[in-house]
């Protein structure tokens, strides 16, 4: 079996999926319009290392409580619609040649699983791990996770668990890929046989560069 594994903000999309969101409930009036920069500065808080993923993801879903799981539902629909019409097209050919050959393909992404199986739906790839939201009684995001986020070395371990339960070891695959843009993505990285790097961190440029792994910039 061969494994394609791919991160999803800045690496197969060239922009952040939860900025995406926010823009498009703004721009729908579900979301007051100071959502999105009360987004971006927690994005640019996390970047600097003065917040957790935690702190982002509630700042993301924490306006949406008042939401029915069928408004909610409806809305991820319309962005599922919208945001499939304008993928990336160098993104598009290389999952489309990953699959073309069969290889398993899984999104692996800090974001959380409503927005990733969105974004993997309309790229036709079939596996996701993600973040988990926590959901109120009524199926409505609380802006809280469950367990850990799917980031850094969790995301390994997710990895890890989800080859594991289908008795497929990450360690025994001879053929297995991970594309990502981040350096907090270097436990994964490192653990499959073709770590590409894409449109890279200055940090994982550097990384890159010195290990001798390809960089790609998917058309950004």
């Amino acid at each position: 079996m061969k494994l394609a594994l791919f991160d999803l903000d800045h690496t197969l999309l060239p922009y952040d999926s939860g900025m995406e969101w926010t823009r498009f409930l703004v721009a729908r009036g579900v979301v007051e319009a100071e959502q999105e920069a009360d987004y971006l500065a927690h994005c640019k808080a996390y970047v600097e290392g003065r917040l957790d993923i935690a702190a982002l993801h509630r700042s993301m879903f924490a306006p949406l409580k008042r939401l029915t799981r069928a408004e909610l539902s409806h809305w991820l629909d319309e962005f599922e619609t919208e945001v499939s019409t304008r993928l990336p097209y160098a993104a598009r050919v290389l999952v489309a040649r990953h699959l073309g050959v069969g290889d398993l393909c899984c999104v692996v992404t800090a974001t959380s699983r409503l927005i990733a199986e969105r974004f993997a739906r309309a790229f036709r790839i079939e596996h996701v791990l993600a973040t988990e939201s926590a959901v109120d009684s009524h199926g409505v995001p609380t802006g809280e996770i469950v367990g850990a986020p799917c980031h850094g070395t969790h995301k390994l371990d997710k990895v890890k668990a989800w080859l594991d339960s289908q008795g497929r070891p990450l360690a025994r695959l001879e053929h297995s890929w991970f594309y990502s843009d981040s350096a907090s993505d270097l436990p994964l990285l490192r653990a499959v046989r073709y770590p590409v790097a894409v449109r890279p961190d200055a940090s994982l440029r550097g990384i890159a560069q010195f290990e001798g792994w390809p960089i790609e910039m998917l058309g950004g």
